[in-house]
């Protein structure tokens, strides 16, 4: 499970690094730099669920350790 997760972390970076390649500096609020800003957000919520699950995949393995 671990693996996937990181693979999935992995994905989102890459399309957060390619929104971010999309993205005209001058008018970041107007034409496809919205979407490619939507894009980075959608992915950083992606890496952010990910990583809490990961985390709560921790914790639930420390609790069937101590039982």
């Amino acid at each position: 499970m671990k693996t996937i997760t990181i693979v999935l972390i992995v994905i989102a970076v890459a399309i957060i690094g390619y929104n971010a390649t999309l993205i005209d500096f001058e008018n970041p609020f107007e034409g496809d730099s919205v979407i490619a800003l939507i894009g980075i957000v959608a992915a950083l919520c992606a890496v952010l669920l990910l990583v809490i699950f990961n985390q709560s995949k921790k914790v639930e393995q420390k609790i069937r350790d101590k039982k």
